[in-house]
């Protein structure tokens, strides 16, 4: 499904939690930390977000627009005309084009199944942090680390997290892949700390009534 697949790669952009930040680049190590600090410091996080991926040599380009709302474990995520719910137990998928919802139970083992709340587990154990360029994004500064892979059978050429250097908040992540795609999650808008209703991360099953309900746990 296409809104899994990218929200694996979203998922590592969104929330900066339990991350192993050992043999790094010591500033590049600080800079993280505070990133950590702040994001754990909030509630909870509403963030709109662009999407772009480009091969120049191949002539491809796509580029598309979600947001995501995360509290703790819990999310809710819409992106290519789906929404996606994680109400801590379980993961709602609701396909509004083809008046279907898919329950599916999470299962923290598998390594396919990515929240927001694991945004580095994923790689917290086979990337090393390397302070890169320094950039002027229309006034802002944005500080580059680059996530160097251990492992080198790792399948991403580059990877570059830009960290706002004045708010501390994630700018945008880019993902240079062997063939030169580059993926890019870029944040477009950031808040915290919103009154979320008490059933925002829940599913809301009688306003389906007429959707086909596929449970597969």
């Amino acid at each position: 499904m296409k809104t899994i697949k990218l929200f694996s790669a979203l998922a590592f952009i969104l929330l900066l939690s339990n991350a192993t930040l050992a043999q790094n680049d010591s500033e590049a190590k600080a800079l993280v930390k505070q990133v950590l600090d702040k994001v754990e410091s909030y509630d909870n996080l509403v963030i709109d977000f662009s999407y772009t991926l480009e091969n120049k040599e191949q002539n491809v380009k796509q580029e598309t627009r979600g947001d995501v709302s995360i509290k703790d474990e819990k999310y809710v995520l819409n992106l290519m005309g789906t929404t996606q719910i994680f109400d801590g137990k379980k993961i709602y998928t609701i396909v509004p084009e083809d008046d279907e919802v898919t329950i599916s139970a999470y299962d923290e083992m598998d390594s396919d199944q990515i929240t927001p709340s694991k945004m580095l587990t994923f790689y917290q154990e086979g990337y090393r942090f390397k302070m890169d360029v320094l950039q002027d994004v229309k006034g802002r500064k944005i500080q580059y680390v680059e996530l160097i892979p251990m492992d080198s059978d790792n399948d991403m050429k580059q990877i570059l997290l830009g960290i706002d250097k004045q708010t501390k908040h994630i700018f945008n992540l880019i993902q240079v892949q062997p063939d030169n795609t580059r993926v890019e999650f870029r944040v477009t808008k950031f808040k915290t700390n919103e009154p979320l209703s008490a059933t925002h991360f829940q599913f809301q099953r009688s306003k389906y009534a007429d959707y086909y309900i596929n449970e597969l746990d």
